[in-house]
C-alpha cells in the first residue's frame, strides 16, 4: 500500500493516522519531492476511475492564476500535474489496483 503524501496536510496527516491505527505501514510517497511521472499519474488517475480534471486541486494559487477557466485535454491536465505537483489532490492512498483520495480520511477504508 501506498499514500501519496504531504506532510503539510491535515488531511494527508489524519488519512496516514487512520492508516497507522489499522495497523497498515504504507510506503509513504512524498510527492512534492518524488513528482510522478505523467505515466504514473495516468495509472493513478485509472486505478482512481475518474478524469483528470477531477484530481485538481482548484483552491490552489497555480491552478487559479494560470488554469482557471481553461479547457485544457485529459494529456494537458497531467502534464500540468506534473509540472505543478501542488495541483495533485491529496492524500491519495493506492492498494493494488485500487485508488482512493483520502477528503474524508475515512475513504481509505474502503480499500483496506
Amino acid at each position: 500500500m501506498q499514500i501519496f503524501h504531504n506532510p503539510r496536510c491535515s488531511k494527508s496527516r489524519q488519512t496516514l493516522a487512520l492508516l497507522e491505527q489499522e495497523g497498515i505501514k504504507p510506503e509513504i510517497v512524498l510527492y512534492l519531492e518524488q513528482v510522478p511521472s505523467k505515466k504514473e499519474l495516468k495509472e493513478i488517475i485509472q486505478k482512481l476511475g475518474i478524469s483528470p480534471i477531477d484530481l485538481i486541486r482548484k483552491s490552489e494559487a497555480i491552478y487559479k492564476e494560470q488554469f482557471k477557466g481553461k479547457e485544457l485535454t485529459d494529456n494537458q491536465w497531467i502534464a500540468a500535474m506534473h509540472e505543478y505537483p501542488k495541483l495533485i489532490q491529496r492524500p491519495i492512498v493506492i492498494k493494488g489496483k485500487q485508488a482512493v483520495i483520502g477528503r474524508p480520511p475515512e475513504n481509505v477504508l474502503n480499500i483496506i
